[in-house]
């Protein structure tokens, strides 16, 4: 059960820590250093713990899953520093940067299911299948067009300046509309088979 949980702990933090350390790059190559000055173009895990999305939220969410809940295991890193002013062309760029943590999630989730295709049999494969549904999550979860999640970035680099004040000013209510999308069957509904369908196409079937 330890070493179980030990790789799950492994595998969250490799997603998590990947997906920042790709919004933290790509703004640095399209001119913003405020990450790299800020200490946070690093993948030490350390650097980008956030107390409760890193450590405390987890390990909840872990411990119910091992006393027979079925809960979906989640979290989130402390998020890089942007500044978005500084990039080189800021409404273009912010795409790429919002797009770049999913992006880093999407091809570890390739590279993992490429593995399970070369070794099938290998005795690791659950928590394999594990990092692929993780790294899926991830992606698929920060897609959401609600601000600060990353899709939101996509939204505003792509719409006119008119709106782009308006649609900005949801990020003080964006972390309470998602719990409530959550809550009204976002994940079940939604999350949940786009994320079986993108497993299918990598060939790693997720339950």
């Amino acid at each position: 059960m330890i070493t179980d949980i030990l790789s799950v702990v492994v595998v969250l933090f490799s997603a998590i820590v990947l997906h920042e350390y790709a919004h933290g790059w790509s703004a640095y190559q399209l001119g913003d250093p405020t990450a790299k000055r800020a200490g946070r173009l690093t993948l030490n895990p350390l650097k980008h713990i956030d107390p409760f999305g890193t450590v405390l939220l987890p390990i909840i969410l872990l411990t119910l899953r091992f006393l027979g809940y079925n809960t979906f295991i989640f979290g989130w890193a402390k998020p890089v520093p942007v500044d978005f002013s500084r990039l080189r062309n800021p409404k273009k760029d912010m795409i790429w940067v919002g797009l770049a943590g999913p992006a880093m999630n999407i091809g570890l989730a390739l590279i993992v299911s490429l593995f399970l295709k070369i070794y099938p049999g290998t005795r690791h494969h659950d928590t394999l299948e594990f990092a692929v549904f993780i790294n899926l999550l991830l992606a698929v979860f920060n897609m959401i067009p609600i601000p600060p999640l990353d899709g939101s970035r996509v939204v505003m680099g792509l719409l006119p300046d008119r709106y782009f004040v308006m649609y900005s000013r949801v990020e003080r209510f964006g972390l309470l509309i998602v719990i409530l999308l959550l809550y009204f069957g976002l994940f079940e509904n939604i999350i949940v088979p786009v994320i079986s369908f993108l497993g299918q196409l990598l060939g790693v079937q997720l339950s």
